[in-house]
């Protein structure tokens, strides 16, 4: 079983930046890829970004693309994803998901985390 906690979410304006943390615990031998997805009120999980254990593969969805950036940190066992020039339409619920396939479909990841709240105010 792999454990996925994330934290950085919170209240920000416009323009502003965020980093959201992600930390895998337990068998993390297991996973393949980390990714981040949203959910805002009333619409599907989107997928943001995708990066492979080896970093070799690194996706974004084009919304994102130039604004928001994923890395990792394997010795921490943590993906973070770097968020800037923050838009209201940004404001979602930020999930952190691992699995053994990468990939910008939900169902290429069987881990995921409790999500964390990103509003931003315009």
């Amino acid at each position: 079983q792999v454990q996925l906690v994330e934290s950085g979410g919170g209240l920000v304006q416009a323009g502003d930046s965020l980093r959201l943390s992600c930390a895998a615990n337990g068998r993390t031998a297991r996973v393949y890829a980390m990714g981040w997805f949203r959910q805002a009120p009333g619409k599907e999980r989107e997928f943001l970004a995708g990066v492979s254990r080896d970093a070799r593969s690194v996706t974004y969805e084009d919304s994102v693309k130039g604004r928001f950036t994923i890395s990792e940190d394997n010795v921490k066992n943590t993906v973070y994803l770097q968020m800037n020039s923050l838009k209201s339409e940004d404001t979602a619920v930020y999930y952190c998901a691992a699995g053994r396939y990468g990939g910008s479909s939900p169902q290429a990841y069987g881990y995921w985390g409790q999500g964390t709240q990103v509003t931003v105010s315009s």
